[in-house]
């Protein structure tokens, strides 16, 4: 089997065949920098970066782009109450979405382009939507004329009518249609602008997307991702612009993540139940967040609560523990002689191809998951029954975990700082073992305490040390 995508734009499952063999071109749209990003923004920034990751695991090379959207209108309005330069304010969120991104395990994107750094870019693709009558100015702003392109609408499977009712729509008398998009914006008093042909200004929203994301992939993307709400206008908007001026199809496979609820309830400043991703960090575990994100399907709404994050960390607790154990086993244990055909070694290379299997079925994340506890489970059981290891099983097992987590990204040694963490507490053992040699009990028990209030259990064996976290 190979990998079966569900695209928005079909609405149907459809076998994955990038546009050049053997390379995907990824867009996935990013934060607006204005703010740290909340934990809303952190599920497809999660879930992409291992749709991502799954396809090179796959064997394909893949040019990820995730753009900043770093002049807009509220990033406009917090720079005047701090009066700072808006330059100023996208770069200290920049860096602070680079902060949170790192400890969530979020892969670096292969491109991170900044509208304000591809004006002629995006000038270029507004003077072509002019060109060729689907855009016009109006007292120096320009906008996209919806009428002129047939299929606006293919994206949301909506008419032009069913569209306007159901839309939020500015007032403006300037416009040919309501649903008319701004590609360019005039000039006002206290924003930053640029030069242009239609006078100083500043780019739409929309417009920004399409023109970097062609320039790093090309007229036509493979895969372009994104949060269900931007579905109309975002998206829908990109489509039209790329394609009325290209003439081509601008994305194959338009897939989409569904809404995250806090408490059952959507997310709003107005209820209250607001959460950054920074907040959210400070409060449980990366790893849990992370593999509370993985562990539905892509396409489902998902419900962050308390309960749910405390299941996930319980979660991790257990892998963490297994995946000791099994390093345990392999440093120290007495192993036995290698043999031909034992079926515990077996289990982790078909465990391998049922992740792979579920995967390739519309990406399917929470029965991944289900498949790398499975591993747990096997290993857990086998290190319990037998005393002689066979040096084949153990060696899968590191395999298969190593395998996967280069997917999922869930592993101790997967997450920013978690790898530094098992090397300290290594170390206190290190010492404590020392101590006890040299009979300093008092020390020996000072670090035992000192890691147990960390939550970290220790268990002397005949072969050494052992630790695991605390259920």
């Amino acid at each position: 089997m190979s990998l079966v995508l569900y695209n928005d734009l079909t609405r149907t499952k459809e076998p994955f065949v990038p546009v050049r063999e053997g390379h995907v071109g990824f867009y996935s749209c990013g934060p607006t920098v204005y703010d740290y990003f909340h934990i809303g923004n952190a599920r497809p920034f999660i879930v992409f970066d291992v749709l991502r990751r799954y396809l090179e695991y796959s064997g394909y090379t893949v040019t990820f782009v995730q753009n900043f959207t770093d002049i807009e209108d509220k990033m406009i309005a917090r720079a005047n109450r701090e009066g700072i330069t808006v330059r100023q304010l996208a770069d200290r969120f920049i860096d602070e979405y680079y902060k949170d991104a790192d400890a969530l395990g979020v892969r670096r994107a292969t491109h991170n382009p900044l509208a304000t750094e591809h004006m002629d870019e995006i000038i270029g693709l507004v003077s072509t939507l002019i060109e060729k009558g689907h855009a016009y100015e109006a007292d120096g702003d320009v906008f996209f004329d919806v009428s002129s392109f047939p299929k606006y609408g293919a994206l949301s499977k909506q008419s032009l009518e069913e569209l306007q009712s159901g839309a939020r729509i500015e007032v403006n008398e300037r416009k040919k249609h309501p649903l008319d998009f701004a590609l360019w914006k005039a000039k006002k008093e206290g924003e930053p602008s640029w030069s242009s042909p239609w006078g100083e200004g500043r780019p739409g929203w929309h417009i920004e997307c399409s023109a970097m994301s062609m320039k790093y992939l090309g007229d036509t993307l493979d895969i372009h991702s994104g949060g269900t709400d931007l579905t109309f206008p975002h998206h829908e908007n990109e489509i039209a612009q790329a394609e009325a001026a290209t003439g081509k199809p601008f994305v194959k496979y338009w897939i989409h993540n569904g809404y995250l609820l806090i408490d059952k309830e959507k997310m709003s400043k107005s209820l209250g139940n607001f959460l950054t991703a920074r907040a959210a960090l400070e409060k449980f575990p990366a790893r849990a967040i992370r593999f509370f994100m993985l562990s539905a399907h892509y396409r489902s709404p998902i419900n962050f609560s308390e309960e749910s994050l405390l299941q996930a960390k319980s979660a991790m607790d257990r892998l963490d523990n297994c995946w000791s154990d099994l390093g345990h086993a392999i440093a120290n244990r007495k192993k036995g002689e290698r043999t031909e055909g034992n079926e515990t070694a077996a289990l982790f290379p078909a465990l391998e191809e049922k992740f792979r299997a579920v995967l390739d079925d519309d990406f399917n994340t929470a029965a991944a998951t289900g498949v790398l506890f499975d591993g747990v489970k096997a290993v857990n059981t086998y290190l319990k029954e037998n005393d002689i290891l066979d040096p084949a099983v153990l060696e899968a097992a590191e395999t298969f975990f190593r395998e996967l987590d280069s997917v999922l990204g869930v592993l101790p040694a997967g997450i920013s700082g978690e790898e530094g963490e098992a090397a300290g507490i290594e170390k206190l053992i290190a010492e404590r073992n020392d101590a006890r040699k040299r009979k300093d009990f008092k020390r020996s028990d000072e670090i035992r305490n000192e890691l147990g209030a960390r939550g970290i259990v220790l268990e002397d064996t005949p072969d050494g040390t052992k630790w695991k976290k605390k259920g």
